[in-house]
């Protein structure tokens, strides 16, 4: 007699249970940066923390009213919400060259005249032209210009072989003067004496708030950005060209990949984002393009992109969590007599340490699976 082994009478179970391999490799590899990045966080928090002691002020009450002050009420909140606006965009600036392996830190240069550019943009359109078609030449003018500077870095990187990292802190300052020599130049309202500026946008043309929220729209065209990089990088052709160079140039050379556009490409890329933040700054904050503009946030998005291991997405919380450290150095100023600038040094401490703690990285069998036993 012989039995049919496809009989549905017959019911044998014979195949080897799952392996749980596959779901240990995806949970290991993406636990590394978490854990990483929280040990990184934790140190430096610990090492502010005997800075703090040492000048004989109490660490637990910094942290407290770092909180109040960044997120412990609605008001706090949306305050913190405005700040994390153009850090999400100068964050974009550092993390999509690092893709391709650069390292750009010059978005300063790239928020001031783009900043500039839209305040130039603006002053012949504001009061003759709509206001939303003025808006998008605004942000287009500061795009383009923001592109351009972050995209020279690039071009110096690949054709002349110029250190980018160098190249585009440099390009910084001189954007800061090329500010300063317009704004107090060729496009200075003379009505602003004190402080030179442009001429101030009419309150039509200002960027208003997101409804219900006092937080401009900024933030939104921000966290659009980050995930249209993330979509960029992650589905596109485009973005995986640039991974494949960003692990090996020889390597993306020898395949025909076409390294040189895609090191301009992308330092354009990031360096419009930037730009948009300077005219973010100008029609949402400043209503015109002054010294202000160099507010810092171009040098603080470096260390929201570290931190968010030049993803995207992360960007988005990371940006928040420094905007509201950022939103609560008035009130540590006020209530525990320390300057302003100490959410400076603790971000100092922190990127200092988070840069320490790349080298952990790869180093831990249990977030290496190709070093476990086959067993699992």
């Amino acid at each position: 007699m012989t039995v049919q082994a496809n009989d549905p009478a017959i019911s044998v179970v014979s195949e080897k249970p799952a392996s749980l391999r596959p779901i240990l490799e995806w949970m290991a590899r993406r636990a590394e940066p978490i854990v990483i990045g929280l040990a990184a966080i934790l140190i430096g928090l610990a090492l502010f923390s005997l800075f703090i002691l040492a000048i004989g002020k109490s660490p637990a009450v910094l942290f407290q009213l770092m909180y109040t002050g960044g997120f412990g009420s609605w008001f706090s909140m949306q305050n913190s919400l405005s700040r994390a606006a153009p850090l999400l965009l100068t964050a974009l600036c550092v993390a999509l060259p690092a893709r391709l392996g650069l390292v750009i830190i010059g978005g300063e240069g790239a928020v001031v005249l783009g900043g500039v550019a839209a305040a130039a943009m603006a002053m012949p359109l504001a009061g003759f032209a709509p206001v939303f078609p003025t808006l998008i030449l605004m942000g287009l003018a500061a795009m383009v210009i923001g592109g351009i500077w972050i995209g020279l870095a690039g071009f110096l990187r690949h054709y002349r072989g110029v250190n980018e990292t160098i190249s585009s802190l440099l390009l910084s300052y001189i954007a800061i003067a090329l500010m300063n020599q317009f704004v107090e130049g060729p496009l200075r309202d003379p009505a602003s004496l004190n402080k030179p500026s442009t001429r101030p946008l009419p309150a039509d043309y200002m960027l208003g708030n997101i409804p219900g929220m006092d937080v401009h729209w900024g933030l939104l065209i921000g966290i659009i950005a980050c995930i249209l990089s993330w979509v960029l990088i992650e589905v596109t052709s485009f973005g995986f060209a640039a991974r494949i160079a960003g692990g090996n140039v020889r390597a993306a050379q020898i395949q025909g990949l076409p390294v040189g556009k895609l090191i301009a490409g992308f330092t354009a890329i990031a360096g419009s984002f930037a730009g948009l933040a300077g005219m973010i700054e100008v029609a949402a904050v400043q209503g015109s393009a002054n010294a202000s503009l160099a507010a810092g946030y171009g040098y603080t998005g470096i260390l929201v992109a570290f931190l968010a291991r030049h993803n995207p997405l992360a960007i988005i919380p990371v940006a928040i969590l420094l905007g509201g450290i950022d939103a609560s150095g008035g009130l540590i100023q006020r209530r525990m007599g320390l300057p302003d600038a100490t959410v400076l040094v603790l971000q100092g401490t922190l990127f200092i340490v988070i840069l320490f703690f790349e080298t952990f990285y790869g180093r831990f069998r249990i977030f290496n699976p190709d070093l476990w036993k086959r067993s699992l």
